[in-house]
């Protein structure tokens, strides 16, 4: 069966096109910090790889809370996968997820000692669709509910909130 018959499917078909997520992080205080973070690898279950340097705030605030959401956003798909980070120390895995265009962030390039991996295992995800078919059979169910006074009718290959 076609992956928008399958939410898990779905949602990792959808977060496999975005090269950017925001990372929502907590700090002690309890304010939330997001910040866009390059996409180094995402899994089928939507386990997912960043790099950063190990003295960031946001490495901090992982080790204090390692609850953490991640948003992804283009014009008509969205999508959140929250669970658990952690602060990796693979270089072979490093080596392998190391994209040049890093440089910008990371002068020293993969070679840098204080690089780690961030990694999200993660426990719950939500998508919502609306490209293709499921964007005009969104558009009909959003002019019939505008007429009718009523929220749009939508399905699994809309919106779906998956478990990881």
């Amino acid at each position: 069966m076609a992956a928008k018959n399958h939410p898990r499917a779905h949602l990792y078909e959808l977060l496999k096109d975005f090269d950017t997520a925001m990372l929502v992080t907590h700090a002690d205080d309890g304010e939330s910090h997001a910040r866009p973070m390059a996409v180094a690898q995402l899994r089928p279950a939507a386990e997912a790889y960043f790099v950063t340097a190990i003295d960031s705030p946001k490495v901090g605030e992982i080790e204090s809370n390692p609850r953490v959401t991640l948003t992804f956003q283009s014009s008509k798909q969205f999508a959140t996968v929250t669970g658990c980070m952690s602060v990796e120390r693979d270089r072979a895995l490093l080596d392998r997820l190391w994209k040049e265009p890093w440089k910008v962030w990371f002068p020293k390039g993969k070679s840098d000692p204080s690089l780690v991996l961030l990694k999200l295992d993660p426990e719950h995800g939500e998508y919502w669709d609306n490209t293709g078919i499921q964007g005009v059979k969104y558009a009909f169910e959003a002019a019939k509910a505008y007429a009718a006074g009523t929220t749009p009718a939508t399905d699994r290959s809309q919106n779906a909130k998956v478990g990881l």
